[in-house]
This record gives structure tokens, sequence and C-alpha cells, in this order.
């Protein structure tokens, strides 16, 4: 009878050791999908835009939240690594903006070619790479994406080719817009709009601040870039426009960036700590797919905060090994300038230091 008391008493204890948010969730039957109404955009050269409702099923909602609190989490720990002196160099940080890389992701195939600036960090996220090659790749470890060699700006993924140090680099833009339209080749032109050019807010800076009207004779769209419904359903359309053979389609994304400009950038000396805070409270785009999903029976609060404990072990387990991981040794300075040819010299500072190149 002990033993049976016993057996039972371990059976409860185990029960009741259980998380809560486990049994709630698991007892809870949500809703497999659910429409919503989306912004409309603003439409250059188009009669007709994308739709202005849309069905996000539990699936991908769920998908879009991991994928959103990753690169908002990878970010922090990367601000947190840089002012440890872990990280180096050049750090542009695009936390406030995922709504921008998970949704463009989500309204392409893997097999698109995707060139950014840069904020890559969370563009190389969403091509595929992980957090542990990205990380590595800020603090200069072998584990990195590109061997430690790259840095912030330098990440490169199948079929994504970029960041890219210089602005402008991915091409002089309005000779690009007019041999794309051209020739008309199918590539989607982006413009993330997050309302400043390193510290000048774009009503300094520009005449006119309808960017998505700068292609002139190439359509435009002005898409909500904090609405990660919006950007999904807007590359879609645009992507379907590319492929039925119409030629080039450019997008404004209205975003924000919490950080500055890069590390070296507080951020807070042409803007107001209120402005920051007022789009935090209001357009957050973690916050507005949180707020959607949980009022729509798509998940629970507890379902939610479960898949950010998971994310924040996820970062904090990639931090350490970005931390562990050996440098590239010297003698790889001249590794990977070219992907198949065979072995050859580089020259180093002077003539007397010779590195040898292997693909």
């Amino acid at each position: 009878m002990r033993k049976m008391l016993a057996a039972v008493s371990r059976v409860l204890s185990g029960a009741a050791q259980k998380p809560a948010s486990r049994v709630l969730v698991a007892s809870r039957n949500f809703a497999n999908d659910a429409t919503f109404e989306i912004k409309k955009c603003d439409l250059h050269r188009l009669e007709e835009g994308p739709p202005v409702t849309t069905v996000l099923t539990r699936e991908d909602g769920l998908k879009y939240y991991r994928m959103m609190q990753t690169v908002r989490r990878m970010e922090l720990k990367a601000d947190q690594l840089y002012k440890q002196k872990i990280i180096r160099g050049f750090c542009h940080l695009c936390d406030g903006q995922e709504a921008c890389c998970v949704g463009l992701e989500a309204g392409i195939n893997p097999t698109d070619h995707l060139i950014t600036a840069y904020r890559a960090h969370g563009f190389t996220f969403t091509r595929g790479l992980s957090v542990r090659e990205i990380l590595a790749e800020l603090t200069g470890r072998k584990g990195g994406c590109a061997k430690g060699k790259g840095g912030s700006m330098h990440m490169y993924a199948k079929n994504f080719y970029g960041g890219n140090g210089i602005v402008g680099a991915q091409g002089q833009i309005f000779e690009a817009y007019n041999m794309a339209a051209l020739w008309k080749l199918p590539c989607i032109f982006i413009c993330e709009n997050n309302r400043y050019g390193m510290g000048t807010s774009v009503e300094r800076a520009a005449a006119s601040t309808d960017y998505y009207k700068r292609g002139d004779f190439i359509p435009g769209l002005r898409v909500d870039g904090m609405d990660i419904l919006c950007v999904r359903e807007a590359t879609r359309f645009a992507a379907a426009y590319c492929r039925s053979g119409k030629g080039p389609i450019l997008m404004e994304l209205q975003t924000y960036r919490y950080h500055g400009h890069s590390m070296s950038d507080p951020g807070v000396s042409y803007r107001t700590r209120e402005e920051i805070q007022e789009v935090r409270s209001k357009s957050d785009p973690i916050m507005l797919l949180k707020d959607r999903m949980v009022n729509n029976n798509l998940a629970s609060v507890e379902e939610l905060k479960e898949i950010d404990v998971e994310v924040r072990k996820e970062i904090e387990d990639a931090a350490q090994f970005a931390t562990a991981d050996p440098e590239p040794p010297l003698e790889e300075l001249g590794y990977h300038i070219y992907s198949s040819d065979p072995p050859f010299e580089v020259r180093g500072a002077n003539q007397w230091i010779k590195f040898k190149s292997v693909s």
C-alpha cells in the first residue's frame, strides 16, 4: 500500500510540476486561420494594387512571430556584444524593421535572388542562415557565415548577395531603373524608408518624399512596412507583376528603426525618445501580429510566451558559440577569393609578405 501511495504521489507531483501554460495550450482549440483587413497601398502607374484583405493561417502566424522575435532578440544581443567590445567595427541593427525582412521572404520563393544594403542581419536570417552563423560572423569567428572575414556588412547565403558596405553599392539607382525598364527585367526595387538617412529626416533631405514614385516610368507601391501582412501581400503582388513579364516594379516600405543608424549613433540627437516610444507603443510589428493572433484565437498569450523563451535560449546558445569559437588563423587571410580556382599567392601589406589563397 505504501508503494502504491508513493507511486500515486509521484504521478500527481509530476503532473503538478508541468508548466501551466502547456496544459492550457494543449486543451484549447484554436482557429486554423483568420481574415484581416490591411492598409491599402498608395499606387503609382498602377490601376490596381495588392488586396486589402488577407488570410493568415495559424501555422504561418506562429512562424512569422518566431522569425520576427528571433531577429529582434538577435539584434539586441548584437547590441550587447558590441558594447562589450566583442563585436568590432561597423554594425547596423534592424530592430523595428522586422516586418520588412520576414514579410518579403514570405512573399517570394527561396529560389528568388535578394540583394540588400548594410542593414543586413535580418535578411541574412530569413534567407536561411542560423543565428549561430550570423553572430559568429559578427564576432569574427571561423564558424561565421563568411568564415569570420566579412563581419556585419558582408554576409552571404544561397541566392543572397550582401550586405553592401557602401550606400548605393547595389547599383546606381536611376541607371538601374532605366536599364531594368528597357529590358523589362523581373526586378523588384525596394526602398526601406525608416524615415532617416543616417541622422537626417526624409523631410529635410528630399523635396519629394514619395519614394515609390522615384522610378518615374516604373510602377510603384507605398506599403505599411510595420505590418507583416501588408508587406507579404505587396511582395506577392510585386512578384506576380514581375513574373508576368511586365518588367520591374518599385516598393517603398514605410518602417522605423529603433536603434541609431549604426552602433556609433545613439539615435536621439536628431529625434526624441518620445518619438521612438510612440512608434514602439502604436506600430511595433511584433506587437501588431501578436494582438491579431490572440484576438482572433490563432494563438494564446501563453503559447507566444513559450516561443519567446525558446527564442531567448536559442540566442543565448548562439552568443556563447560566437564568443567561444576560434578566430580564423592569419594564414587563411587570402582564402576563398575565388570559388573553384587552383591555389595562388596573394601579396600582403608589402612585397615580402605572401598569403596563399585556397578556394
